[in-house]
């Protein structure tokens, strides 16, 4: 009876998904185990897109399996991976699925760095292979009408619609008339019709009651008829749609769906024996098969059943023979007749996912993307403790060393025989001479600039990529002006520079921190050089000075004795918890993901300050403790050291020697602590270098991506413009340019003559101008008398959607479905049926659309073709490609 109408599928470019992905991964997990699990994901991944998108795919339910499976994968790793122009950037490419290129250049397409615009044409491709599965089942058994039923109500190509409208509105960039909103609007409201039609065989095949098959029937009707509508409305919809067998086969289903419903309504009347009625029916369903069977070749289009037309005409011939000799009931007239109802079996099925039976997450035990970010968040929080805490210690053991060194302890009480080396400078000297002493911090100062210099150049050359290809952009930007339709690079480069900027200050803060540790260098390099001397030298270097044995065994050195031993203790307690505060280590993830599983959202703030107070608690308060024993101790030390100060004999010697002494003990310190700082900035330029090689990675990555979609919008623009009709510059004859007083131009530049070209071919003469045909011209031919030759008509023929010229019968605005014209039936109306797209046409009739130029009526003056640019040689200048 019937033919279904199929989507078709859109062409992707191809992808290489595993490079970046791998890329990524490599870069955020550091785990070895991880990283090959996941890129060998990401592998399996690609090599799923190229079976889904990289061949023609089947007519078959394992095809859709495969397209909806892939479709699965990428919401899967949606919130795990950053798919974006500046980070994760994958560019997908799609063309029209309806456009099918012209000879100056391929079809319409579209690219953006999107996965949403991935899934959504993914999502378009299984609503348009379902339309095609569906169309290939075998109608005469219930298998194939349940999936033919199935395929058609789901609502897959709607929802790629929906999230491709969110996209678009973020990317400020217009889709491909395919994936617009109204078309599959439009796609959606005919899959619904199928679906319902469907439903209608089914019904007649199982020979239910004829009411329920009279208001299935009607509300296929009237699905077709909203889609024709719709059809009338949009004049977005693509060509497709009017040029192929779209527009007629809406017609002529919502006709023929009109006479099934309006025939088994009337063995409904005769059931209940209105025989006037069902003659009234009858009449209406024979003229609407009649009307359509006039209008167009159906078998072109739509198969008009035989046994529907010759049901059709037995029953009325049938039902009046009854009635004029037996029942005599009165035909009501057809505005008279009841309404018909509807019985809609189908509704749109939503998108739910996953779509495939035979799912199976390749990334299950990657994390998402949102706890990645609240496990980095967290990691920053603990870090920012830890220091905070260490810092503290830190602090608190330089002041100590600094109160003892400025009071010469523990040296002071240690030098009872003036002339010696005391044991703790022996022990500092010690120390400095095992560590390198002063050719240590030598060579560590003189590497740092090297190091600084490596990563000045490491950020510049990442920088100088996105100010190139960012003047490069603007550039293209300037020339083709709104041609060149995608992100400026400046604004895409934001985040970057951002980045960037805050490594330059970064930089800037290690130079002065390089500064001032080269400035304290400098004026203690003496002090500390004395201490690496060996102990002779040492000792000649310290004045010498009288003995005060008069104090070895009193209560105030054994006082400071006992109170500095304790303050070691506090020291080396304080050094076992910074060690205990480094090795606290705990995995956030499961947190995150439980929360993230209850809630839907992660309140990344409330569980990490919950968590670190839980596991840090007892260690802060421990550092406090420490911090405040600290702090008695150095009183204590303080007092007791005022009392020895009293207590020792004082002279010039010993005051000499006992500044001698604490500036030793100063430069131990201070050489302790240049060593530190010079470790740690030697680290902290070369942490910085890997963190600066992978922005330099970011930065090329995007850089490469921005230059392939580049090259492919250039390629596009370049195809668009030779399509562009060329029209070469023709001079004007010198008749022309005269005046209408018949004076010459002013200011002619006198034309040299020719010269003669030695070996030269002869050139044809120059092409002669296009006709010119004014709206005067086209009156006075249409006013021309009988048997005149006609001038060639050059309008064009009007585009779908278009207003109808002057004495046209087209209505002027959309109309609703077509209904055929019965007297006395107020409602019905001439059936505007699209034969302008029949290549048979035959008849005349008040059309809203032109007739094909191919198919002219008999005695019609011929529409000419459209012009062509001839090609004569030499050839006709072209636009030259960009």
């Amino acid at each position: 009876m019937t033919n279904f109408i199929s989507v078709q599928l859109k062409k992707a470019s191809e992808v290489d998904l595993a490079k970046p992905l791998c890329k990524f991964i490599q870069q955020s997990y550091p785990g070895a185990e991880a990283q090959a699990e996941h890129c060998r994901a990401a592998e399996e991944l690609s090599r799923l897109r190229k079976s889904a998108l990289g061949r023609p795919l089947d007519k078959h339910e394992s095809a859709l399996e495969t397209l909806l499976r892939y479709y699965d994968q990428l919401c899967s790793i949606e919130p795990k991976f950053p798919f974006s122009e500046n980070q994760v950037c994958v560019t997908f490419t799609w063309k029209d699925a309806f456009d099918k290129g012209s000879l100056f250049g391929g079809s319409a397409k579209l690219a953006l760095a999107s996965l949403g615009y991935e899934k959504t044409c993914v999502l378009f491709n299984c609503g348009a292979l379902a339309s095609q599965i569906a169309a290939e089942q075998n109608l005469d058994n219930d298998e194939g009408l349940k999936a033919a039923a199935k395929h058609y109500q789901v609502e897959r190509l709607t929802a790629s619609a929906y999230e491709f409208r969110t996209i678009l509105s973020a990317l400020n960039r217009e889709p491909t008339v395919d994936i617009s909103p109204d078309t599959v609007g439009t796609l959606s409201l005919i899959m619904l019709a199928q679906a319902q039609e469907v439903f209608f065989l089914k019904a007649t095949r199982d020979k239910m009651k004829d009411g329920i098959i009279a208001k299935l029937a009607n509300q296929a009707a009237d699905y077709y008829g909203d889609a024709y509508k719709q059809c009338q409305y949009k004049d977005t919809l693509p060509k497709y749609f009017y040029f192929q067998e779209v527009f007629p086969v809406l017609a002529a289903k919502h006709c023929i769906m009109q006479a099934n419903a309006e025939y088994h309504q009337s063995i409904l009347a005769k059931q209940q024996k209105k025989f006037g009625e069902e003659i009234g029916r009858l009449q209406v369903s024979n003229f609407v098969v009649a009307d359509v069977k006039s209008r167009i070749l159906t078998s072109s289009y739509v198969n008009v059943s035989k046994d529907l037309v010759d049901k059709i005409n037995r029953a009325l011939a049938a039902a009046k023979k009854d009635n004029d000799f037996i029942y005599h009931d009165r035909v009501p007239d057809l505005k008279d007749l009841e309404s018909i109802g509807k019985a809609s079996l189908v509704k749109s099925t939503p998108v739910v996912v996953p779509l495939s039976q035979k799912f199976t997450d390749l990334f299950e035990k990657m994390v998402p993307l949102q706890v990645q970010q609240s496990v980095s968040v967290y990691n920053q929080r603990k870090a920012d403790l830890v220091n905070r805490s260490i810092a503290q210690m830190r602090e608190a053991t330089n002041l100590a060393n600094g109160v003892l060194a400025s009071l010469n302890l523990p040296a002071a009480i240690e030098d009872v025989s003036g002339d010696t080396v005391p044991q703790s400078i022996l022990n500092k000297s010690k120390s400095v001479i095992e560590q390198g002493g002063i050719q240590t911090v030598d060579q560590l100062i003189k590497d740092l600039p090297e190091l600084l210099q490596r990563n000045k150049e490491i950020l510049d050359e990442s920088l100088r990529l996105l100010d190139e290809e960012e003047t490069t952009d603007n550039d293209l930007r300037t020339k083709f002006k709104e041609r060149w339709q995608r992100t400026p690079s400046n604004e895409l480069y934001k985040s970057l520079r951002a980045e960037g900027a805050n490594y330059h200050s970064i930089m800037n803060k290690a130079m002065q921190a390089d500064g001032q540790v080269k400035e304290r260098y400098q004026s203690h390099r003496d002090t500390i050089a004395l201490l690496c001397k060996p102990e002779a030298e040492l000792n000649a270097a310290i004045p010498s000075a009288n003995p005060a044995k008069t104090l070895q065994g009193n209560e105030v050195v054994n006082v400071l004795r006992t109170l500095l031993s304790s303050l070691d203790e506090v020291k080396k307690e304080r050094e076992q918890l910074e060690n205990d505060l480094k090795s606290v280590n705990f995995d956030m993830t499961s947190k995150f993901l439980t929360a993230l599983a209850q809630d839907g959202a992660i309140n990344e703030e409330a569980i990490s300050v919950t968590e670190l107070d839980r596991i840090y608690g007892s260690y802060t308060q421990k550092v406090q403790e420490s911090l405040k024993k600290q702090e008695e101790l150095l009183k204590n030390i303080q007092n007791a050291h005022q009392d020895f100060s009293k207590m020792k004999q004082s002279n010039n010697e010993s005051n000499l020697r006992e500044e001698v002494l604490k500036n030793l003990a100063i430069a131990n310190d201070n050489f302790v602590e240049l060593v530190a700082n010079l470790k740690e900035g030697t680290k902290f330029y070369n942490e910085l270098t890997e963190i600066l090689l992978k922005f330099q990675n970011k930065c090329s990555d995007i850089v490469f991506a921005r230059k392939t979609e580049r090259d492919e919008l250039l390629k596009d623009l370049q195809q668009s413009i030779a399509r562009e009709p060329s029209a070469p510059s023709i001079p004007l004859p010198t008749y022309q340019t005269t005046s209408a007083g018949g004076s010459k131009p002013a200011a002619s530049t006198p034309t040299p003559a020719p010269r003669t070209m030695v070996g030269t071919k002869p050139q044809p003469p120059a092409r002669p101008p296009p006709p010119v045909i004014s709206e005067a011209s086209s009156s006075s031919s249409a006013s021309a008398p009988a048997g005149a030759p006609a001038a060639p008509a050059a309008a064009p023929v009007p585009a779908p959607g278009a207003s109808a010229p002057a004495g046209s019968t087209a209505p002027s605005q959309a109309q609703g479905p077509p209904y055929p014209t019965y007297p006395g039936y107020p409602g019905y109306c001439q059936m505007p049926m699209p034969m302008g797209y029949n290549p048979y046409m035959y008849g005349q009739y008040n059309l809203p659309y032109a007739p094909s130029p191919m198919y002219q009526t008999p005695g019609q003056a011929p529409y000419p073709p459209p012009q062509q640019p001839g090609y004569p040689f030499p050839q006709q200048p072209y636009y030259p490609q960009q």
